[in-house]
């Protein structure tokens, strides 16, 4: 009879304490909204602007890359900076 009591005990205090655990309504978000963030619109909205395509183009390129005529591509700067980028620290032991 004592081992029913304690039986019934430790249900009902393992439901009890199951109860007060709270499930978030959220639960799952991060993962349905990373899934739809990686899926490819099946119907993308363009401003009209197509890709320039020109056979002519690639079949020109092709071959001055095969007979090592490539154009040398357009200095292009990345940055705007002035002066070596040092900030004075000079990596050595303080003094």
């Amino acid at each position: 009879m004592a081992m029913n009591i304690k039986l019934i005990a430790s249900l009902t205090a393992s439901l009890a304490i199951a109860a007060c655990t709270p499930v978030d309504a959220g639960f799952g978000d991060s993962v349905r909204t990373n899934l739809a963030v990686q899926t490819i619109d099946p119907e993308p909205v363009h401003n009209g602007a197509e890709p320039d395509y020109s056979g002519q183009k690639g079949a020109a390129a092709v071959e001055r890359y095969r007979t090592d005529k490539v154009k040398p591509p357009k200095g292009i700067r990345t940055t705007n900076t002035i002066g070596g980028g040092s900030n004075g620290a000079s990596g050595g032991t303080a003094r």
